[in-house]
C-alpha cells in the first residue's frame, strides 16, 4: 500500500516543522487522559503536565492578544482543577496525612496563579476583569487545598472562661 500525496505532505511537514501541531496535540491528548481518568488522585497528578501545557497556550494567545481564546483555556483549566478538587473531597481522606494527588493539585494551581498573574500584567483593567474572576475560583480551591494539607491545630480551651474560685 502507498501512501498518497498528502499523507507524504504532512509526514514532510512534521519532519520540517517538528512542533508545529505538538501544543495542541499534547493538551488533547492530556485532556483525553484526564476525561478517562476515574481516579481522583491519579486524575489530580495529571494538573501538574496539563496545567503546564494549556498555560503554555494561555500565554500564547494573550501575547498574540486573542485573549477570548485564552479565557476559554483558562476557564477549562478552572474547571478540570474544580473537578479534581471535588473529587478528592469525596475520598474523605486525611490529607495532611495522606497528601498524594493534594499536594500535586496545589503546586499546580500555586504555578497556575503565578502565570496567571504575570499574563495579567499586559491587559487592561477591562481585559482582566474576566480573567480575575477566574483567578478568584482557583485561589479559593489554592487556600481549600492548603488547610486540607496543612490544617490549623484545635484551639485549646484558655482557662480565662472557668468561673474564679
Amino acid at each position: 500500500m502507498t501512501a498518497g500525496p498528502g499523507v507524504c505532505a504532512c509526514v514532510i511537514a512534521a519532519l520540517v516543522f517538528p512542533g508545529a501541531a505538538l501544543p495542541q496535540d499534547r493538551i488533547a491528548g492530556l485532556r483525553s487522559r484526564f476525561d478517562m481518568e476515574k481516579n481522583p488522585i491519579q486524575k489530580a497528578k495529571l494538573m501538574s503536565d496539563l496545567g503546564d501545557a494549556e498555560f503554555r497556550e494561555i500565554a500564547k494567545n494573550v501575547e498574540a492578544q486573542r485573549l477570548p481564546h485564552a479565557l476559554s483555556i483558562l476557564q477549562q483549566y478552572r474547571d478540570q482543577a474544580r473537578a479534581c478538587s471535588k473529587g478528592l473531597d469525596a475520598l474523605h481522606v486525611d490529607a495532611e496525612k495522606h497528601p498524594n494527588g493534594f499536594k500535586q493539585l496545589q503546586i499546580s494551581l500555586a504555578e497556575s496563579i503565578r502565570r496567571l498573574d504575570t499574563s495579567l500584567v499586559s491587559m487592561t483593567g477591562d481585559e482582566q476583569v474576566p480573567f480575575l474572576d477566574v483567578r478568584k475560583d482557583l485561589g479559593e480551591m489554592n487556600n481549600h487545598l492548603i488547610e486540607e494539607l496543612f490544617p490549623r491545630p484545635p484551639e485549646k480551651k484558655s482557662n480565662s472562661a472557668a468561673p474564679a474560685p
